[in-house]
């Protein structure tokens, strides 16, 4: 009887969960979403960076794909800032900063991050202009990569290339209409 009604309450959270996500998505809730990894889970091998040279590089530097659902109204343009807060030794690492990306845009293909499609570039830790993946030291644990999508109502072309995360944000107080994010975990 106990495992019958343990059983009955499961299923009814499973069904509440379920009916709450639908009605988020119903009601219009601005999500970031990716089909490489669930939120909280592990992004694979393959999404690590690949620096010659760098042993705690392992892996392909092949972005994940990204999709994201009801923006805020008033959305002109997207930002997008891929960081590790363990990195770094505690003081965070900045591995993409995106924006510019056209309000028309709904995603990012596997690898367009890497690529540098749709998007104007800032400056990431390594300083580069593109997406650079997970590079953890061995014995370092798991990290937290957090992928946040920005809306704006700045245009797309508003803003340079090269600027930092810190740049950025800096440049998008008062332009931001709401965020989004996920994130995905990596270690050695």
């Amino acid at each position: 009887m106990i495992g019958r009604g343990l059983s009955a309450l499961a299923l009814s959270a499973a069904l509440l969960s379920g009916s709450l996500s639908f009605a988020a998505q119903a009601a219009g809730t601005f999500t970031l979403s990716s089909s490489a990894f669930q939120d909280g889970g592990m992004l694979a091998q393959k999404y690590a960076g690949a620096t010659p040279g760098n042993a705690s590089c392992t892996g392909d530097n092949v972005s994940p794909a990204l999709n994201w659902a009801n923006p805020p109204a008033g959305t002109t343009s997207f930002a997008l800032l891929v960081s590790d807060p363990e990195g770094r030794a505690g003081l965070g690492a900045s591995h993409l900063v995106a924006y510019g990306i056209p309000a028309t845009a709904q995603g990012f293909a596997e690898g367009d991050l890497t690529q540098g499609k749709g998007f104007v570039g800032g400056k990431n830790s390594p300083g580069t202009a593109v997406y650079h993946g997970p590079c953890p030291p061995a014995g370092s644990g798991l990290h937290h990569y957090t992928f946040v999508l920005i809306a704006t109502d700045l245009p797309p072309h508003a803003l340079g290339p090269g600027l930092t995360r810190e740049q950025l944000l800096e440049k998008l107080q008062g332009h931001a209409k709401g965020g989004a994010g996920i994130i995905g975990r990596f270690g050695q």
